[in-house]
């Protein structure tokens, strides 16, 4: 288990992080999510040793982070990390080996995550030669060649068309399956909640809330509510029964202590219901409270 306990960093009169904290487990998949300058990407650096931490602790399995351990790690970060002018498959194999892996391996691995990821035509294709999606896919690659054990990616979807998403969560909860600890970054909170068991939401460097999304979501103090009386929208006349607006949107919501049965009693009176949802809110929402409050 990859842990992140308590730690800070400041940068003269900003504060990067404070006190952050969240653990990912082995088979599962955290999303760390935040708005941008949150803490996101200085609290990825601190895990690979790129930054120093002024307080607090980074473990793997109980135990400092050390050189020797990151070798375990999977890393792809945000912008590139690659060489432009070099081919693609000399250039997997180059990042196998400084991952500690022998060439005649690495370069195996590297003809493996290539016909994986769709990319076998371009092996020997500069990367500077390749869209800005099919270099995503390399970067991914060389994250994941030397068979990690935690994966660090840091926005992974930028740039990918639908097909590339969903290869690259294929390749995520293959991972999972094998367990594998993955935290990674994304404002595409659809993906997040498609992809993610867990999540982690930073705000002004500090964890504001994490668990398991699945109880985040039931924990909520309300739920979603759309009620159609003959086809069209209304809203119950009930104490904790409200119409919230945000982004355009516009939606009922209802305090999780009202039953669902008196909801449909006050719609059965009214006509016809054509249409009852009653759900726990979704990642969206539950990012939009946390990082407001």
């Amino acid at each position: 288990m990859l842990s992140v306990s308590n730690i800070s960093k400041r940068y003269g009169d900003v504060v990067a992080l404070k006190d952050t904290s969240f653990d990912v487990r082995p088979g599962r998949i955290l999303g760390f999510l935040g708005r941008n300058g949150a803490g996101k990407t200085t609290t990825m650096r601190c895990v690979f040793g790129l930054v120093e931490p002024d307080a607090g602790s980074i473990t793997i399995d109980g135990s400092p982070v050390t050189d020797s351990a990151r070798l375990r790690f999977g890393y792809m970060p945000e912008e590139r990390g690659l060489y432009l002018r070099m081919k693609v498959h000399e250039q997997l194999v180059y990042f196998g080996k400084l991952s500690g892996m022998a060439k005649d391996d690495a370069s195996d691995a590297a003809d493996h995550w290539l016909d994986e990821l769709g990319l076998s035509e371009r092996r020997d294709a500069k990367l500077q030669e390749l869209s800005h999606g099919n270099q995503q896919r390399v970067q991914l690659a060389t994250a994941i060649l030397h068979d990690p054990e935690v994966l660090v990616l840091d926005e992974p979807f930028a740039g990918l068309d639908p097909i590339g998403v969903a290869s690259l969560s294929k390749v995520l909860h293959d991972f999972a399956d094998r367990g594998a600890a993955i935290l990674f970054s994304s404002h595409q909170l659809d993906l997040v909640e498609d992809v993610c068991q867990d999540v982690a939401i930073i705000e002004g460097g500090s964890v504001v809330a994490s668990g398991s999304l699945d109880d985040l979501r039931e924990q909520a103090s309300y739920r979603r509510l759309e009620i159609r009386i003959d086809g069209t929208p209304w809203t119950p006349s009930i104490e904790g029964v409200s119409t919230v607006v945000s982004g355009g949107d516009s939606h009922d919501i209802v305090d999780a202590s009202i039953s669902v049965d008196r909801l449909l009693s006050a719609a059965r009176a009214e006509g016809n219901i054509t249409r009852f949802s009653y759900r726990a809110p979704g990642l969206q929402d539950l990012f939009r409270d946390a990082v407001s409050e």
